[in-house]
């Protein structure tokens, strides 16, 4: 399935379904909304990607002699986001495979959805990621989702951050800290 998508230069532009990323489970919606007329105001309602931004372009339009302007719903922009450097997800099952059996450094951060020093640290997390890309892994285990490593690791306050290497636990930093204490922890390890 390809959809066209008429930016502002009148030049028009077509994503296929082998090019378009990974969606929620919304992504015909993403295709069905993007093929309607019916938008309401500024909110699209469109899915959130991952790899992809969407926003709406506006231009310009003269409604009057008097060349009063107002603005409306030009056409739909994709931007390609950095998905380079992503903090994947880990579970009990994936855990041996991922993070114990990993050639290199592995960030592992234990939160749940709940927990808003977890979401407060997610960014910096993110930024690491990018930060150490091709040096380290960075990977997030819902402890909600997988208590057996939880309770394996002797997690009890979340957020905690732990660094395996070589399948071996090196450090833990428990709590929402700085980035530059995050930052201490991997330099110890990481190898340049």
């Amino acid at each position: 399935m390809a959809m066209v998508i008429e930016p502002a230069g009148g030049m028009t532009s077509t994503i296929t379904a082998a090019s378009r990323p990974s969606c929620t489970s919304n992504t015909m919606a993403y295709a069905s909304v993007l093929r309607s007329r019916s938008l309401k105001g500024n909110r699209l309602g469109l899915p959130i990607c991952r790899g992809l931004r969407i926003r709406g372009r506006t231009r310009d339009l003269a409604v009057s002699t008097n060349q009063k302007r107002t603005r409306g719903l030009r056409a739909i922009v994709c931007e390609a986001q950095e998905a380079v450097a992503q903090v994947q997800d880990v579970n009990d099952s994936t855990w041996q495979s991922l993070v114990l059996e990993s050639d290199v450094l592995v960030l592992v951060d234990f939160w749940a959805p709940w927990c808003g020093p977890c979401r407060m640290i997610e960014p910096l997390i993110e930024e690491l990621a990018k930060q150490y890309a091709g040096k380290i892994k960075c990977f997030k285990l819902n402890t909600d989702e997988s208590p057996g490593t939880a309770t394996a690791y002797g997690i009890r306050s979340i957020p905690t951050v732990m660094l395996f290497k070589n399948g071996e636990k090196k450090d833990t930093v428990i709590g929402a800290v700085p980035k530059t204490t995050l930052t201490a922890s991997i330099e110890k390890y990481v190898v340049w």
